[in-house]
């Protein structure tokens, strides 16, 4: 009986399907789509299988209708049978042609990325593309908001974005300097709180757009800085007991190296180091000193005079440290190398500074010169080293 019953709702279903293709006016079968509307509701597995796919069909026919709709499926999608899930997947984007019901079928696709089904998960996915596609603004709003709201689903959300978004920038992001600016801004939100694998993927994202690219003014990269000088926490005291947030410093350091490059200033981490590594530089760890003395003279040529003025006397005093007097087996060359080529090219920014420091007098006509003061114990006891 149950079975009969069950054949019995698929056939009015079909016809009621084909009644509604043949019709030139369909507004007037409002009746007809609100019936499979309520199949979902039934109990054959079969009809709601088949409303799954009526149900987007007829869609925007019915705008009076589109809440219900909408609501069907969204429960089709929550019920146990895997095939009934996959026909609603599969028919979102149809509904999906309405910019009103965009941003809320994007977000329960979203959460349909965790399915470890391999056949839904991949209709997902195709569900998703098609309706961003039709609409990267709607659609891409909700799946940011989930990583930047920190969701259990964020690491499936940035997989996708990683794998099926990104690689498609250029056919996706247009106009290209409006949505590449679309873009930047959701994702400047979303690496407030995430790993440093995550960090790194969305800031080589951010890299690869046109508006970071060769061309792209001096402000630009400026950005791109405070964005990782954010993920650095440049404002936080300097705790040499958090490996964690020395690691974070020195893969920033490296991350911002390139952008440094291309006229970005590097002000704000060397002040940091100034003021916040050096005085606690003998108590961190040993594996970690010279990661931060790479990172260090690896942004040296890339300081200003102004920098250059405020990081060489901690240098210095780093060099009189590592460096010493008297002949000894343990020096460490590593280290050794890191500060005197910082030294290198920080001094010729800043001749001036070096008298006093270490005795090499550079004339420069300038007062702080200090020409007319005796400081050839510090170059003796510099040049010894």
């Amino acid at each position: 009986m149950a079975a009969d019953a069950d054949a019995a709702e698929v056939e009015r279903l079909y016809e009621l399907g084909e009644r509604l293709s043949s019709a030139k006016d369909k507004s007037e079968l409002a009746a007809d789509y609100e019936a499979i509307i309520a199949a979902v509701k039934g109990q054959s597995v079969k009809a709601k299988q088949l409303a799954a796919q009526l149900i987007p069909r007829f869609f925007r026919s019915f705008p009076a209708l589109a809440t219900r709709a909408m609501s069907a499926m969204f429960d089709l999608v929550d019920m146990e049978e895997l095939a009934i899930r996959i026909q609603a997947i599969r028919g979102f984007p149809l509904l999906g042609k309405d910019t009103e019901f965009v941003s809320k079928i994007a977000d329960v696709l979203g959460q349909l990325l965790t399915s470890e089904e391999n056949v839904e998960r991949d209709a997902v996915h195709k569900a998703l593309m098609s309706l961003i596609r039709e609409d990267v603004k709607n659609s891409l709003q909700p799946l940011f908001k989930h990583v930047e709201q920190g969701s259990e689903i964020r690491e499936k959300i940035i997989c996708f974005l990683r794998d099926k978004v990104f690689p498609l920038k250029a056919e996706l992001l247009k106009p290209q300097a409006e949505m590449e600016r679309f873009i930047t801004d959701l994702v400047k939100k979303s690496v407030q709180d995430v790993t440093g694998s995550e960090f790194e993927l969305f800031m080589g994202f951010l890299r690869s757009l046109s508006i970071f690219g060769d061309s792209a003014p001096r402000e630009s990269f400026q950005e791109l800085i405070e964005i990782i000088q954010a993920q650095a926490d440049l404002n936080s005291q300097f705790n040499v007991s958090d490996i964690d947030h020395i690691e974070r410093w020195i893969s920033c350091m490296y991350m911002a190296l390139p952008i440094f490059m291309r006229g970005a200033s590097a002000s704000k981490f060397l002040n940091y180091f100034v003021k916040q590594i050096v005085p606690a530089f003998e108590k961190i760890p040993e594996e970690k000193k010279l990661d931060l003395l790479k990172t260090i003279a690896s942004s040296s040529p890339y300081a200003t005079a102004q920098d250059s003025r405020q990081l060489l006397p901690s240098v210095v005093q780093l060099l009189n440290k590592y460096m010493p007097g008297k002949k000894v087996d343990d020096i460490n060359h590593n280290y050794v190398e890191c500060l005197l080529y910082t030294y290198h090219h920080l001094a010729h920014k800043t001749p001036n500074t070096t008298n006093s420091l270490c005795g090499y007098k550079i004339v420069t006509g300038q007062p702080s010169d200090r020409l007319g003061e005796d400081f050839t114990e510090h170059y003796k006891d510099f040049t010894e080293r």
